[in-house]
């Protein structure tokens, strides 16, 4: 089988370790190259030039003969499935490593596009899938250096995200959640799905009619303008996060169209995120912070959503933060990204023991795109500026009556619980202590280690003892005459001293083994 890194392992000598990683995943094919793509995400767990090679990697694979896309419809629609559609192109619209689109018209006239999942390809995932579980399982028995990485969690996070991207089902079902958030934004147009033609490995949505903005002349329609277009997306992004707490994971300029009068259209729902009222709030407060230069503020918002930890100091923490920002602070897209900036902050806050939640690193990567897509449009875009533009529309859903009362709602139930059981547990707490047989242990950490010291120093003492013991009783009983002797010493004398030694050597040997 030819191989990307060469025929030689002479012509590789020269490439970094990264870079051969990179090539590799590329070989190995797409459950690596995503698999890469995931760790390109993850900052707070992989160096930075590993990050820088992983974010370079893309699918590389063949178009489908129709024949093998028409098997698939087949057993999925059934033999019949062409009456569903008056034309089908049998030539690709995309091809990807998971499915390939191509356009078609149903009997109704309705210009759509059918995606169809590779045949095999889910088995061929679960076979790539069980051997990353056993190398990770390797690194965390054999290097305990990489077990705070948690490895293992790390393919159980990749294996649920290509779950769900591998099942058509659920991302016409996250198409049609998107489509009821935007019902009342005409601004936004979100692809139909005809739900009667979707199964597990076929889906079939409209044919968004726009220009994407990966085609050089997108913004070159009726009544379009560039700054427009940039507020439309933004606006319906900030939605997505603070408002609906469900977003977009993958938006770059082939899933974002374009349309006259500054509409835009957005496809490919697999990879969405997903946002709890803690999260959203948390990621306000740390944009304001970023805005204001408020790095110890910054700081806490990261302290707060990771899990508990003692290892922080959130003084340092906050001074680091400050070292990695500040000097990119007021400059324009031209030279800066936020999301890369955030993304790399989370790295800072990985090595004070911090976990950041995986929604979150999600939205930091979602940034990226978002910046990605900004610069598309216009090169001196400015994420925060537009975004802090924008906060106060955010700021408003947060503070709504109806999201109030709904919060204030959610407290008293808790509340309503937490008062019946109250006296319950009180009573029951009452009666335990009022027990005449009714005992308090208190547990302290390394208690056991400490008692186990403390028992081996009164061995070895006690031994001492006896061996002091035997020593002063042999040399008490050495100058007096006896009838039993031996090499010229008193027998007693001689037994006591062979006691002693062997005695003292067992006391040497428990003082290098004790704990």
């Amino acid at each position: 089988m030819p191989s990307s890194l060469g025929s030689s392992s002479n012509e590789n000598e020269h490439l970094s370790t990264a870079t051969r990683l990179r090539l590799s995943f590329e070989e190995l094919g797409p459950t690596f190259v995503k698999f890469g793509q995931l760790l390109a995400s993850r900052p707070d767990l992989v160096p930075p030039d590993f990050i820088e090679e992983m974010s370079l990697l893309q699918d590389q694979v063949l178009p489908l003969d129709f024949k093998v896309v028409e098997q698939v419809l087949v057993e999925e629609l059934g033999a019949d499935w062409r009456k569903n559609f008056l034309s089908v192109d049998e030539k690709p619209l995309g091809s990807a490593s998971i499915a390939q689109v191509h356009r078609a018209v149903l009997v109704s006239g309705q210009q759509v596009v059918i995606k169809v999942q590779r045949p095999g390809i889910v088995q061929t995932i679960n076979d790539d899938l069980n051997v990353l579980y056993f190398i990770a399982e390797l690194l965390e028995k054999y290097i305990p250096e990489i077990r705070p990485f948690n490895p293992v969690g790390m393919v159980d996070e990749y294996f649920k995200t290509l779950e769900l991207e591998t099942n058509f089902v659920v991302e016409a079902n996250n198409i049609r959640k998107f489509k009821e958030n935007f019902k009342s934004e005409p601004q936004v147009i979100i692809p139909d799905i005809y739900f009667a033609l979707v199964t597990e490995r076929v889906l079939v949505m409209q044919e968004l009619l726009g220009k994407r903005l990966s085609q050089e002349d997108s913004l070159n329609q009726v009544n379009t303008q560039a700054e427009e277009v940039i507020k439309t997306g933004l606006r319906a992004y900030l939605k997505m996060v603070f408002m609906d707490g469900f977003f977009h994971g993958d938006l770059h300029p082939g899933n974002f169209f374009v349309f006259e009068n500054n509409r835009i259209g957005l496809i490919d729902f697999g990879v969405v995120g997903r946002l709890n009222s803690k999260t959203q709030s948390s990621i306000v407060n740390m944009l304001v912070a970023l805005a204001k230069e408020d790095y110890l503020r910054l700081a806490y918002e990261y302290v707060d959503i990771a899990p508990f930890s003692e290892q922080v100091n959130v003084d340092i923490f906050a001074k680091e933060l400050q070292s990695l920002i500040s000097p990119y602070y007021g400059l324009t897209m031209k030279h800066m990204n936020v999301g890369k900036i955030l993304m790399s902050s989370s790295s800072v806050a990985a090595r004070h023991g911090l976990s950041l939640p995986t929604e979150l690193m999600m939205f930091f990567k979602s940034i990226v795109s978002i910046e990605g897509l900004g610069q598309k449009i216009a090169a001196d875009f400015d994420f925060l500026q537009y975004t802090l533009s924008m906060i106060g529309e955010v700021a408003q859903h947060q503070f709504q009556p109806s999201k109030m009362i709904d919060e204030l709602s959610l407290l008293l139930r808790e509340s309503r619980g937490f008062l019946n059981v109250l006296p319950r547990q009180l009573h029951m707490m009452l009666r335990r202590v009022n027990s005449p047989n009714y005992k308090t242990r208190i547990e302290i950490e390394s208690l056991d280690d400490l008692r186990r010291s403390i028992l081996a120093s009164f061995n070895l003492l006690f031994l001492g003892v006896i061996i002091a013991a035997l020593i002063l009783a042999s040399s008490l009983i050495y100058p007096h005459p006896t009838p039993w002797r031996i090499a010229g010493m008193p027998a007693f004398s001689l037994i006591g001293y062979l006691m002693a030694a062997g005695l003292g050597v067992v006391a040497f040997i428990n003082y290098i083994r004790k704990p």
